[in-house]
């Protein structure tokens, strides 16, 4: 027997578990996005399907190898004599809180179909141990079993790796258009300032090029404007409340210009010699704060708008993103007042203390109502 199948065994008999489920957790539901088969997997036959057909779909995936170690854990329990079932069930692609909810769900499934009061899980990474504690909601664990792929330990293997990884980036679109894409971008830009002597300038357009290039992938905005422009109604209202929120927002520097005071900028020598002046600052803060804050309440309210009609459940980070939008308002209002009136910095206090508690309260009572929506459901 091998030293896996002892440590398991050696762990099953510290219990007083005699019916038990083997669960191979997929958390990011490779099984389902690769193979299309419905998940929970209850059965020894109908794992090694699952598990054959997804090794067809992606022989480098490891998740069929963990269905294979269940599977062999299933059978080694069996010899010992104990009452054994053996399940593969997933998460969602995008892991999170909704995966947890989807294990939480298979994991009552097979108990409705196998009576089982201890479980054994089979993982292939931290990622999907990570959902041990949702399962002990329903099931006491019993031992976790992680699956380690035996690899070549060689140079050459290593070279082969690294080798794939390179060709990866190079043609794969998915990773080619920022890793390649960008640098190419930025020096084509910078070999042709250079050639025509405008160095500095090309050096503000490099690092606005990158730091948009870093805020589109940080924030997966080219995913959000693919889903946005999907003809649905929720991708109508997104991409409209978008383009009006960015719009607006733009609007806003204009505005703050607007506000300042003429006199200030002509004694101070230009725009850009008074952006040092604390008053300058503040008015032109002032000026653009209202149009600014209308355009992310915008984006915000349409986001919260469409995931409602939609049907996703998270409506409560979105009422909350308002909320805060809401009472960061006041606050920065009176940041500008102490610029250019020269105010006390203690008129601070009243709308920060004003502002958490709008947010604390606001926090517990979408949180009591969330609750209170999951026990129903759950009943």
């Amino acid at each position: 027997m091998s030293q896996r199948s002892s440590k398991v065994q050696k762990d099953v008999s510290k219990s007083t578990a005699n019916k038990l489920v083997v669960i191979c957790v997929d958390r990011d539901d490779d099984v389902g996005e690769k193979t299309g088969i419905s998940t929970p997997v209850i059965g020894r036959d109908a794992c090694i399907e699952a598990a054959q057909r997804l090794a067809l779909e992606d022989p480098e995936d490891a998740d069929s190898n963990s269905i294979f170690a269940a599977i062999k854990t299933y059978e080694d329990l069996i010899s010992k004599g104990y009452q054994v079932e053996v399940a593969t069930i997933t998460g969602v692609k995008d892991r999170g809180v909704q995966a947890d909810e989807k294990i939480l769900r298979e994991a009552r499934i097979i108990l409705e179909k196998f009576d089982a009061n201890g479980a054994v899980i089979v993982s292939d990474g931290e990622d999907d141990e990570s959902v041990i504690p949702v399962i002990q909601n329903v099931l006491p664990v019993v031992s976790v079993q992680r699956v380690v792929m035996k690899v070549s330990r060689s140079v050459e293997y290593s070279y082969a790796v690294f080798g794939k990884y390179l060709k990866m980036i190079a043609y794969d679109t998915k990773y080619s258009k920022f890793f390649l894409g960008v640098p190419g971008i930025l020096l084509l830009i910078g070999g042709i300032g250079t050639v025509f002597g405008y160095t500095a300038e090309i050096f503000a357009v490099l690092v606005s090029i990158l730091g948009g290039a870093f805020l589109i992938r940080a924030f997966d905005i080219d995913r959000a404007w693919t889903s946005w422009s999907k003809p649905t109604p929720t991708g109508f209202i997104r991409m409209f409340t978008m383009v009006t929120g960015v719009l607006l927002i733009l609007s806003s520097v204009p505005a703050g210009i607007s506000t300042i005071d003429p006199q200030i900028i002509e004694e101070n020598g230009g725009v850009v010699e008074s952006m040092s002046n604390q008053i300058v600052i503040g008015q032109f803060v002032a000026g653009s704060l209202p149009i600014l804050w209308i355009g992310l309440g915008a984006i915000f309210a349409g986001t919260l708008l469409s995931n409602w009609i939609g049907g996703i459940p998270r409506q409560i980070s979105d009422i909350l993103r308002i909320i805060v939008l809401i009472s960061l308002y006041p606050i920065i209002a009176q940041f500008t007042n102490i610029m250019i009136f020269d105010e006390s910095s203690f008129t601070l206090i009243p709308p920060l203390l004003g502002g958490l508690a709008v947010t604390l309260v606001s926090a517990t009572i979408l949180f009591k109502k969330y609750r209170k929506q999951k026990d129903q459901e759950m009943v």
